[in-house]
């Protein structure tokens, strides 16, 4: 009887530690969404998700007065137009980020090696693209380091700075427990429905709603498994330099916000 009440102290104890060390951070689900941007004026997240995105380092768009943007592809699968895609952002000396999967990673290495090669950031997507507010801190962590060993192999890159999380599902415990792995959530401000590829509807509709939502600090979220997209990818990129906006890498981002930090104090 005393051994098992040893067992059941020590099982409490145990439980406790493990329960507790993301006890100060709420795993609520919050499926990322905003008011989207209108005549060049930012999109807009809210007061309570902008602080809580503030307070743990994660970002959705840029400094709302310069004519900046930030140019990003989710790649969950390959279908077909990613060198397309490449190709114009070759042409056109555009940095891109690209978010991929374990998936990608085993179908389409010769296009991860090529974005690699090309100078645009690789950015983790998860392995299996699991939601992870409902996975456990030990498989959140293998989702990414998966992605990170898988990319290393094929482009000799060793770290990963960028997560986009599957399916835009996150929550205080997710960023803060990808934060530990050296992570900083990207979500979008900018974004339309272009990831059905039975409902591809020409460039026009792409075109149309980048140019609609634009707005100085943007980021956008393309799905590389859009022939609108990339049929559309070359003028966007054309009409937005003409009306004077200038397109940057995350890192430079990631080097404003610190510059900007810095500032203040």
């Amino acid at each position: 009887m005393k051994l098992l009440k040893h067992l059941v102290v020590l099982s409490a104890i145990f439980i406790f530690f493990t329960t507790t060390a993301h006890a100060d951070y709420a795993n609520s689900p919050t499926h990322w969404g905003f008011k989207k941007g209108v005549n060049e004026e930012p999109a807009d997240a809210g007061k309570a998700l902008d602080d809580m995105l503030g307070r743990m380092g994660a970002l959705y768009k840029g400094d709302p007065a310069k004519k900046d943007i930030y140019l990003t592809f989710d790649n969950g699968y390959e279908n077909g137009y990613t060198a397309q895609i490449l190709d114009v952002l070759k042409k056109e000396k555009v940095p891109a980020a690209f978010f991929i999967t374990g998936h990608y990673i085993n179908s389409a290495p010769d296009l991860v090696k090529r974005m690699a090669a090309e100078g645009h950031i690789i950015g983790n997507h998860s392995w299996s693209h699991p939601d992870m507010t409902r996975i456990s801190g030990e498989r959140l962590a293998e989702e990414l380091e998966k992605v990170r060993e898988g990319t290393e192999k094929l482009t000799g890159i060793e770290h990963m700075s960028y997560l986009r999380p599957p399916r835009g599902i996150f929550s205080e415990r997710t960023i803060h427990l990808a934060n530990k792995e050296g992570y900083t959530h990207i979500f979008w401000s900018l974004a339309f429905k272009d990831w059905l590829t039975d409902q591809q509807k020409g460039w026009q509709y792409s075109y149309d709603n980048i140019m609609r939502q634009i707005h100085p600090g943007a980021i956008l979220l393309l799905h590389t498994v859009s022939k609108d997209n990339a049929d559309a990818l070359e003028k966007a990129i054309q009409d937005l330099k003409a009306r004077g906006y200038t397109f940057k890498s995350l890192d430079d981002l990631m080097m404003s916000q610190a510059f900007e930090e810095n500032m203040l104090y």
